[in-house]
């Protein structure tokens, strides 16, 4: 487990523009973080940032645009099934305020049943609302010639009232210039990521720029 620590960064320069958008948005609202708050970034490899250096992950670069300690918890290889175990663990642990979900990408890999993905992913995010943790959940694309997220992302995303980014992931492993590998983004990839995180952070309303 990584944490990466808040120091001074440049906010985006689209923070403005999307601020503007909140109240027209129909997408759900996340509490405030306090100015202490940390933030668990929690899943399997695209969390833990295989393929480049613990500054380059998400989560780093996550920390450095928001001002917030961010614990990276990501795990390569991990299906659903053993996040959920691993999961309540860490929440006793890093005590955050709000939880990144990315997660169901090897679940899939091994062709492993989408309604069981779907119930795990789903039994993580109202674990974390159990605690009083807030949750962003990221889609992760199914692997095939159209890299499009399964429907049960939005599913969940809409039972819980849950904010949801839905495109980053898929747009970046589409393209083999943002990829390390073949299911990894290489830096830049790892920063965009970042960057739509944040994006959504400003628009539900859990930092302020």
């Amino acid at each position: 487990m990584r944490i990466f620590w808040r120091g001074s960064c440049k906010r985006l320069l689209l923070a403005a523009l999307l601020l503007s958008f909140v109240a027209c948005s129909s997408s759900p609202q996340l509490p405030g973080l306090s100015p202490d708050a940390v933030i668990l970034a929690f899943g399997d490899s695209l969390t833990y940032g295989s393929g480049v250096s613990s500054d380059q992950t998400y989560p780093a670069v996550l920390s450095r645009l928001s001002g917030h300690a961010v614990v990276n918890a990501g795990v390569p290889g991990e299906v659903t099934a053993a996040g959920l175990l691993r999961l309540p663990g860490l929440l006793d642990q890093a005590q955050p305020e709000l939880m990144v979900l990315c997660h169901g990408g090897n679940d899939m890999l091994r062709k492993s049943s989408l309604e069981r993905t779907k119930s795990n992913i789903r039994a993580m995010v109202e674990l974390a609302r159990s605690r009083g943790v807030s949750v962003l959940l990221l889609a992760v694309p199914q692997p095939g010639i159209f890299m499009s997220p399964p429907a049960l992302y939005q599913e969940v995303a809409d039972a819980l009232n849950t904010p949801l980014e839905a495109d980053v992931l898929a747009e970046i492993l589409a393209e083999p210039a943002l990829k390390s590998d073949q299911i990894h983004p290489n830096a830049q990839g790892y920063r965009m990521i970042a960057e739509a995180v944040y994006q959504q952070l400003l628009v539900t309303g859990a930092i302020q720029p």
